[in-house]
């Protein structure tokens, strides 16, 4: 599995993208020449402008990154089988079309919240108000989960969405499924 957010820690430990960042918003958002990823979200969140021009550094590096991880997985496995990408804003940054299908994982904005805060994320409204909504992200998703139970009821519900992708992909379909539209998990 790729986590794109892992990636994006990853590039923000990048020398290029850490002198982009540092250029844009000073020294300040890279304390000790190490990225603070708190100030950058507090500076990429401020406004529309802001946003936008950290998406067009990092969007293109992540998607460069996915596309490796993607080659180098499938020149090593056995196909047809699922590679699983997680990618918080794929809806948003206009990437689904890359994925042979797509999942979208929700839970009740409350424990969105609680989740995120306890990982420490800053600026909580301004990252909600750039995402779509649940319902939006779910409507255009070709599996549901809902992810408001436990790690087991999740962790069952993506083996079930992952051997339903597999077995699409070992009978040769060649286009993303119809969306199911029911939700898997508590």
């Amino acid at each position: 599995m790729l986590s794109t957010d892992a990636v994006v820690h990853e590039l923000y430990d990048d020398p290029a993208v850490r002198d982009l960042v540092v250029g844009r918003w000073g020294l300040e958002v890279a304390p000790g020449g190490r990225v603070d990823r708190r100030a950058v979200a507090g500076r990429a969140f401020a406004g529309d402008g802001e946003r936008a021009w950290l998406e067009g550094v990092l969007w293109p590096r992540v998607a460069e990154r996915l596309e490796a991880w993607r080659a180098a997985e499938a020149a090593r496995r056995p196909a047809p089988i699922a590679l699983v990408a997680e990618v918080p804003l794929l809806f948003e940054a206009g990437m689904e079309g890359g994925f042979d299908a797509t999942v979208a994982v929700v839970a009740a904005e409350d424990v969105r919240r609680d989740r995120a805060g306890a990982r420490g994320h800053a600026a909580l409204d301004e990252r909600a108000a750039r995402q779509l909504g649940q319902d939006e992200k779910a409507a255009r998703a070709d599996h549901v989960i809902a992810n408001d139970g436990s790690l087991e009821d999740l962790e069952a519900a993506v083996a079930t969405v992952l051997a339903a992708v597999n077995t699409s992909q070992r009978a040769g379909s060649s286009s993303r499924p119809s969306p199911a539209r029911g939700r898997l998990g508590a």
